[in-house]
């Protein structure tokens, strides 16, 4: 947890931060969304886009036409009833299975998002954002402050359609950084909304839709949780789509596909960690599991490009490690696909997916032989200097040792390098005849030429190769090649969303700070109290701000006799708001009254008799989250008792009390950091 920061004057921060994320709540100049959301753009990735919308729209309509069905086949007795239901079932089930095999067609349609340049690349897989359905705020929201904070409703309507505009935005994001800036904001924005409007107890009545990525099934919760998990899940969406568009031909553009595809690892392992119990499949943790290793594998992928772009094509050692990071590509391929072949998931996920990575991972073997083949047939014998550094490399190279002669024979001996040589190509192309033969199984892939290519040039460069070393007087029969160790220059790093990376406004500012003004406190109607001043000042102590806290009223003094508590904060002078004023404003305030007296308006928390009474109950609520089994809410929960409890625990504010000015009485009964007026 980072260190608290304290508000300014004007009220522009409060020390509030979610796991790094800085929270604002002070006017912001300037928004993301115009530039991050662009609903109309007809590009073949909105198109897409769109029509995935319309088959998720079908998909619900004919759940429910089967729901609907179902029951009434369980109710009915009449057996005609029955035979109808059953026909009309049969009907449904098939028009179902039409729409999933469509919406998989369109999660399958990788090459929309591939870069649109004249060199072969082996197309990555993004995915699909999740589609919402519009989600009016309106009149709950304006419920929940009359009958929660005590103010009109009204009053906060342009906040809330801000609120609901930012929502519209977000789910049409443009596929750039702006678009990643939109989902940021909006996410973060979900804090503030969670704060204010739910409490731990009772449910706004709204219910968050959306539709699953890859299959287009409905689901529908009040939990804010499960908004929050939407939003985080097309973030890591996003980043696929970005990193897949990169040229990569190029060394920036593998970069960029690096860092893309990172992020979106690491989004969606932070909504591993983070949610749980989500009610769509693609949000499960077999899932979310299954993402993370395809991403992970992405960039292993992006790394050996890299490598083949920076590494020298004639050097002997800069072979051998192209062809590990080949080995380590296959490797991680393999785990993905042993993955997605598990009984939760298998079902679940497009089959173009699975047949696409399966093939990746035979590719990928396929070169790591071949390119072990050219190091030992392409570059020339070593001397006497460079046989001890090849020499190291070349006894981790393979998982087992190749049999015939000893390393340093091998690697000056022109002939038995051909062998072995040999038999390495005849291993790279048996794999590229695989890698073929499986993506000949999927008719999805079948249409993609880009990949029909990339395996049709690999394969007839081995087979070329193998035709150059072949001699005709080899009455030797070629052996069979040791399989390649894994190794990587650039391990894929997993990173986490960086939440203070988009600052956000609390769009709901005016309902005063947090730290007291919240879903989860509660307080009774607010008091106006007429003060006179007395001989001895007003008679009672205060303490912090934003608000400002009466900590002590002297017995029969005029706080105590206008009915003012220990425990009350300050919210008006004089009419004037001051749930956001500091300590030095709110003194200048009763400073300036006159002989006509001042008044004051007060809250006072429910449960709360004073301020050690308060403080236990903000410790005590350290201990409780918003939900037992979202690990989510249960870490911002814990966030907002720290930053109320830092609010409240005094002593952090000491130097700030202790310069304040004082009236009437000097400090004798005073504590050290109280003020008396």
């Amino acid at each position: 947890m980072m260190p608290q920061e304290e508000e300014n004057p004007d009220g522009t921060r409060e020390g509030n931060r979610d796991g790094g994320l800085v929270l604002l709540h002070g006017p912001k100049s300037g928004s993301t969304r115009k530039q991050g959301c662009d609903p109309f753009a007809q590009t073949q990735r909105s198109k897409l886009q769109h029509r995935r919308a319309r088959i998720n729209q079908q998909i619900n309509k004919e759940m429910r036409m089967r729901a609907g069905a179902e029951n009434l086949f369980r109710a009915t007795s009449n057996h005609k009833v029955k035979e109808t239901v059953a026909l009309e079932l049969s009907y449904v089930n098939s028009n179902l299975q039409l729409l999933k095999e469509e919406l998989e067609e369109l999660n399958s349609s990788v090459d929309i998002y591939q870069h649109d340049s004249e060199s072969i690349s082996v197309p990555m897989i993004p995915l699909g954002l999740k589609e919402t359905k519009e989600l009016d705020l309106l009149v709950p929201l304006k419920d929940f402050i009359r009958e929660h904070y005590g103010e009109e409703g009204v009053l906060f309507e342009k906040e809330i359609k801000e609120l609901m505009e930012l929502r519209q935005a977000m789910r049409t994001p443009s596929r750039n950084e702006a678009g990643l800036e939109l989902l940021m904001e909006y996410y973060n924005q979900l804090y503030f909304l969670d704060s204010r409007f739910f409490p731990p107890n009772k449910t706004l009545g709204v219910f968050f839709h959306w539709y699953d990525s890859l299959t287009g099934v409905p689901s529908h919760q009040r939990a804010l949780a499960f908004e929050k998990g939407s939003v985080l899940f097309n973030l890591g969406a996003l980043h696929t789509q970005i990193g897949a568009r990169q040229d990569r031909a190029a060394l920036p553009g593998l970069n960029q596909a690096i860092n893309a595809f990172q992020k979106a690892a690491g989004a969606f392992n932070y909504l591993k960690e983070n949610f749980s119990n989500a009610p769509s499949l693609d949000m499960s943790a077999a899932s979310l599991n299954m993402l993370v290793r395809l991403m992970v594998a992405q960039v292993q992928e992006c790394v050996f490009e890299k490598m083949t772009l920076l590494r020298a094509q004639n050097d002997f050692l800069a072979r051998l490690q192209l062809a590990q990071e080949a080995a380590r590509v296959e490797d991680v391929y393999s785990l993905v696909h042993q993955t997605m072949t598990q009984p939760h998931v298998k079902d679940y996920v497009p089959f173009s997916w699975t047949t696409m990575v399966h093939v990746k991972s035979e590719h990928f073997k396929a070169l790591s032989h071949y390119f072990a083949a050219i190091a030992l047939c392409d570059c020339p014998v070593p001397s006497e200097a460079e046989l001890p550094e090849q020499e190291k490399a070349f006894m981790q190279f393979h998982i087992t040792m190749p049999e015939g002669p000893s390393l340093r024979v091998l690697l000056q001996d022109p002939e038995e390098r051909r062998k072995l040589g040999k038999a390495h190509l005849k291993k790279a192309i048996m794999k590229h005849e695989e890698a073929m033969r499986i993506h000949g199984l999927c008719k999805i892939l079948r249409k993609m030429d880009i990949l029909q290519e990339v395996l049709s040039f690999a394969h007839k460069r081995s087979l070329s190769k193998y035709s150059e070393i072949d001699h005709e007087e080899d009455f030797f029969e070629t052996g069979d090649a040791p399989d390649i160790h894994p190794k990587t220059h650039q391990k894929p790093e997993i990173k986490s969303p960086n939440f203070s990376q988009v600052k956000v406004t609390d769009l709901f500012h005016r309902l005063g700070p947090l730290s007291v003004f919240s879903a989860k406190n509660k307080w009774y109607p607010a008091r106006r109290v007429h003060l006179r001043r007395g001989e001895n000042g007003f008679g009672f102590t205060l303490r912090g701000d934003s608000p400002v806290l009466i900590a002590g009223v002297i017995p029969g003094g005029c706080a105590a006799e206008a009915g003012l508590k220990e425990g009350d904060y300050i919210i008006s002078v004089n009419g004037k708001d001051c749930k956001w004023s500091k300590h030095a404003e709110v003194v200048q305030l009763l400073k300036s009254t006159g002989e006509e007296g001042v008044e004051i308006g007060v809250i006072t928390l429910q449960g709360s008799e004073g301020p050690k009474a308060q403080v236990d109950k903000k410790v005590a609520g350290m201990s409780s989250g918003m939900l037992k089994s979202n690990k989510e809410n249960s870490r911002k929960s814990l966030m907002n008792s720290k930053s109320a409890s830092t609010l409240l625990v005094w002593s952090k504010k000491s130097k700030r009390s202790k310069k304040s000015t004082y009236i009437g009485v000097p400090f004798t009964a005073v504590g050290d950091n109280e003020a008396m007026y």
